[in-house]
């Protein structure tokens, strides 16, 4: 398998940034999708039920989670739209199926598929605590199989020339910490490796699946980085940190990941030149919301608008639960999740943000590249 070396980091080359500078036009067609479809592989943060139909602890596919989705309860963890759900909003795209539901050839796989997985992880066995779940390797193969089934739907240089087209959004990493590294008494990776080794880790099993998708036709990347973890109500309420603080600590094995993110997505362009990867430091987004709340329209920063005990995060939130009613005031909808208001400040600034927020370029720059 190729494996991207972590160990001669280099800018973007010359190369990439003509390539860029020469290729952007100047604006799609109003109201035309700006890709031809969205793969999106990740966890709960983008799953919109394929953990539906597994045996998991991780579901969302009842009351109250989807109180402000048309259709009610799905499979999203969250009160209402999903940040891939606001991103295919502003991309012109509808919204995509889960990959369990496509099986039948009843569903549209031309716009896209998703087959993020609640408590999925880079690392097989994180989130095993929690049941089934695909993990990205295994959502990778799930790719190739939705790979077959277009081969059907189009000709060979059709095809080449879609993927190339296409956005593939990798948002996946946080329960490699949440339900693996800060869980020691379940698993053994928080006393087998530092946080800089097993941030290492990570990035290495997650540089072999990217570039499996690459190999397989994909050329446009968004690698969307880990929030500020130490912040969520289940961490919260641990009483980790004082009152009106952040778990530092936690915070800061995130940073490590996410400078390696960063670090790799400049080592990706600079060796493909003829593809481009994006990084969404949801990290710094998130911080910045955080330290000015009001700004953003949020009253509630510290708890779940539905939950149990401290911070309404010791216990995330049960089926039926009553939430709280000013949920656009909120930033988290339970214990782990942002409510839709939040999550349509992440797509907006992913779309069109600046460099702080999406790397090298934003969303809608990469709509408009034209690989050759």
């Amino acid at each position: 398998m190729e494996m991207v070396s972590l160990t001669s980091l280099r800018t973007l080359s010359v190369t990439f940034c003509l390539l860029v500078a020469i290729s952007v036009s100047d604006g799609v067609e109003l109201g035309a999708p700006q890709f031809p479809a969205i793969f999106v592989l990740g966890d709960s943060l983008v799953d919109n039920g394929n953990n539906n139909g597994l045996s998991s602890l991780a579901k969302s596919n009842f009351l109250p989670y989807g109180i402000d989705f048309e259709g009610g309860p799905t499979g999203r963890f969250c009160n209402g739209k999903t940040i891939i759900d606001f991103l295919g909003d502003l991309l012109g795209l509808p919204l995509l199926p889960a990959f369990t539901i496509t099986f039948t050839g009843e569903e549209d796989i031309r716009s896209g598929v998703n087959y993020a997985s609640a408590a999925a992880g880079i690392l097989d066995e994180s989130g095993l605590n929690l049941g089934d779940r695909f993990s990205l390797s295994q959502q990778v193969q799930n790719f190739g199989s939705t790979l077959n089934q277009l081969k059907n739907l189009m000709n060979e240089e059709e095809l080449n020339q879609y993927l190339r087209k296409s956005l593939v959004m990798m948002n996946i990493g946080s329960n490699d910490y949440i339900n693996n590294y800060l869980q020691p008494s379940i698993y053994s990776s928080s006393s087998t490796y530092t946080p800089e080794a097993y941030a290492d880790l990570l990035i290495n099993n997650y540089a072999g699946q990217i570039m499996a998708l690459y190999r397989l036709g994909l050329r446009k990347f968004l690698l969307a980085g880990i929030g500020p973890l130490g912040c969520i109500p289940n961490q919260l309420a641990k009483g980790h940190a004082p009152q009106g603080k952040c778990v530092s600590i936690v915070n800061e094995m995130v940073k490590i990941f996410n400078s390696r993110l960063k670090s790799l997505v400049d080592q990706l362009n600079a060796n493909h030149t003829r593809a481009i990867f994006v990084y969404g430091n949801t990290y710094g987004v998130f911080d910045d919301i955080l330290s000015s709340p009001a700004t953003y329209g949020f009253d509630a920063t510290d708890r779940g608008c539905c939950g149990i005990g401290r911070n309404k995060g010791q216990i995330t939130c049960l089926p039926y639960s009553i939430p709280c009613m000013n949920r656009d005031e909120y930033i988290f909808w339970d214990a782990y999740h942002p409510t839709q208001a939040f999550n349509e400040i992440i797509a907006q600034k992913a779309y069109s943000g600046s460099q702080s927020a999406c790397y090298p370029i934003n969303v809608k720059q990469i709509a408009q590249v034209d690989l050759i």
